[in-house]
């Protein structure tokens, strides 16, 4: 059963019988990427972490509509974003604090330990430059080469048009082709 099909097959359990575990196994699916989706907006893991536990406990209190969402991967992502605002404009905080997480490393599976710090300082110069991005374009750019969605999908989590989400992560790739290309071009002609 493929990962589209279980979370249609949760969101069901969920709102025909109510069932626990099945919001149990679609909690744990989302709540990482959730909690990383919502850390590019408040400034604390702490605030993240009851962020995305608040859009769950929502989620499970009106759990009788949850068959009529149709897509429930954006409406998970958006209803996030717009907690995340709310708690901006309630605090009115608006630090970004990145999490600092070495899983861009986990494929990484090389016995040449030169090749595996050259690995880790291009990813790390990367992640300096991702974070250096205007706020939107980072977002673009981390909803689409991160988690995977399409440009629509990411024009409907963050209110805007695909035309603009096209354009933001073409501004992201510009700028990071600059920045991280001649550097990867060095270390390829040392070789």
């Amino acid at each position: 059963m493929s990962n589209n099909e279980n979370i249609h097959l949760w969101q069901q359990q969920i709102a025909d019988d109510g069932d626990e575990k099945a919001f149990a196994s679609l909690f744990r699916h989302y709540y990482e990427r959730l909690l990383h989706f919502c850390m590019q907006y408040v400034s604390t893991r702490e605030a993240a972490e009851e962020i995305v536990s608040d859009v769950f406990v929502k989620i499970w209190n009106r759990r009788a509509g949850l068959g009529a969402i149709s897509n429930l991967e954006v409406y998970l992502f958006v209803a996030v974003k717009n907690h995340s605002l709310n708690y901006l404009e309630q605090y009115s905080n608006l630090r970004i604090t990145p999490l600092n997480d070495d899983s861009g490393l986990a494929g990484l599976t090389t016995t040449d330990p030169e090749k595996t710090m050259e690995w880790k300082e291009i990813l790390f110069k990367m992640d300096q430059e991702v974070n250096r991005l205007p706020d939107q374009c980072r977002r673009v750019f981390k909803l689409i080469k991160e988690e995977g969605f399409k440009y629509k999908d990411v024009a409907e989590i963050l209110n805007i048009s695909p035309r603009t989400v096209e354009t933001q992560l073409f501004r992201a790739m510009k700028r990071l082709n600059e920045v991280i290309g001649p550097f990867v071009s060095m270390k390829a002609k040392k070789k």
